[in-house]
C-alpha cells in the first residue's frame, strides 16, 4: 500500500519516525511542543473512514503520545485536534500547552506566524520524540 504525505504537511513538519499506523512528525514551530500523527493511508479524510482496528490504533497512538508529551514537558493541558480544514489528509495534532506559551489559553491555530525551530531546539524536540518511539517500541 502506498502512502503520500500531503505537501503542506511535508513543508510544515519534520519527519521523526514511522509507528505501527502513523507517521510521527514534529511541527516546525518553536512556540509550541507540537507533534502530528498521520495515518499512512491514502484518501482518508476522517477517522471514521478507517477500518475499526485502524481507528482504534490511531487513538492508541494519540493517547500514548499525549501521555508521553505531558509527562516529559510538564504541560498543563494536552490539546488534540483533527481539523483538516486546510489539509484534507487525516492528521491529528498533539500539542503540549502551558500558561507560558504564546497563545494560552487560546487555540494555536491562526495565532501569529510559526517561528521555525533553531537547530538546537529542533534537535532537542526530535530527541524527545525519538525517546517516545523507543519507549513504545520497547527498545
Amino acid at each position: 500500500m502506498t502512502f503520500a504525505l500531503h505537501e503542506r504537511l511535508a513543508a510544515d513538519t519534520i519527519a521523526v519516525a514511522t509507528l505501527e499506523l502513523c507517521e510521527l512528525r514534529l511541527m516546525n514551530d518553536a512556540r509550541f511542543v507540537w507533534a502530528l500523527l498521520i495515518p499512512q493511508r491514502d484518501n482518508v479524510r476522517e477517522s471514521f473512514e478507517l477500518p475499526n482496528h485502524e481507528r482504534a490504533r490511531l487513538w492508541q497512538e494519540v493517547d500514548l503520545l499525549s501521555e508521553f508529551m505531558q509527562r516529559h514537558t510538564g504541560a498543563e493541558k494536552m490539546n488534540i485536534g483533527a481539523l483538516g480544514n486546510m489539509v484534507p489528509q487525516l492528521h491529528v495534532h498533539v500539542i503540549a500547552r502551558s500558561r507560558e506559551d504564546a497563545t494560552w489559553p487560546g487555540p494555536v491555530w491562526g495565532a501569529g506566524q510559526a517561528q521555525p525551530l533553531e537547530k538546537d531546539a529542533r534537535q532537542a524536540r526530535l530527541t524527545l520524540l525519538q525517546r517516545f518511539v523507543d519507549e513504545i517500541k520497547g527498545t
